[in-house]
């Protein structure tokens, strides 16, 4: 009986080793590779698409979950002096910030998962569920800062939105407390631009990795379809 289980064992042991080592094979095969982009493709023209409206960008709970402590912080204390509105204004340019940089945030996401690898392909099977974005993230996070921090800056600006706060709260100072200075308000303003580029790349990354997780059933079904 011991020698029988432990042949049992065995096997189990080899027909796992053997079915990993064919899921990567097919991972990694062109096959493989083109559902893993087209995935991540989806994902991303979801989020776009989310971007592209201002108010599927306000309504989406992913996005939201991405805004910084210090955003979050900000809106608290203007509703609870009584400025729930100038919070509402806010994010709505915010939003519309939002739409002024799909163009910019698309080749750049677009140009990494056309650019992925058998390499990329194995860690994201060997990573399971969300390892595609986070392979994505790793490849494009600081190149889309980079690209999309200055556009939200611009768009920020010219809504005039820094002043409007300021004017709110009756102090420069008060702000750039709040945002983590005391350097006035031009660095409060490049404070909120910023914050704010952070909730919009973590708020994509978000609503890729939903996708990605939501279909991740059909993943593996094309790499079993595809042995």
């Amino acid at each position: 009986m011991k020698i029988n289980t432990i042949l049992v064992a065995a096997m189990a042991v080899t027909t796992v080793s053997t079915t990993t080592t064919s899921c990567l094979a097919i991972a990694t095969s062109s096959v493989g590779i083109a559902v893993l982009k087209q995935i991540l493709l989806g994902g991303i023209t979801k989020g776009l698409n989310i971007f592209s409206d201002k108010n599927s960008f306000l309504s989406n709970r992913l996005i939201d979950a991405a805004l910084p402590s210090q955003l979050r912080d900000l809106n608290n204390t203007l509703e609870r002096v009584g400025l729930s509105n100038l919070v509402q204004k806010e994010k709505q340019y915010i939003a519309e910030a939002a739409a002024f940089t799909v163009q910019t945030a698309e080749p750049i996401l677009v140009n990494a998962v056309n650019s992925l690898t058998p390499q990329d392909a194995t860690r994201i099977v060997q990573g399971g569920s969300g390892a595609a974005t986070q392979i994505l993230r790793e490849k494009t996070a600081d190149q889309l800062m980079a690209a999309i921090a200055p556009k939200v800056d611009a768009k920020l600006n010219e809504f005039g939105l820094v002043q409007t706060l300021n004017s709110a709260l009756s102090s420069s100072n008060m702000l750039g407390s709040i945002l983590g200075n005391q350097s006035g308000t031009n660095v409060a303003t490049s404070g909120i631009s910023k914050f704010a580029a952070q909730q919009m790349v973590n708020g994509l990354f978000n609503i890729i990795e939903s996708h990605e997780k939501e279909n991740q059933a059909t993943l593996m079904n094309s790499l079993r379809t595809a042995r």
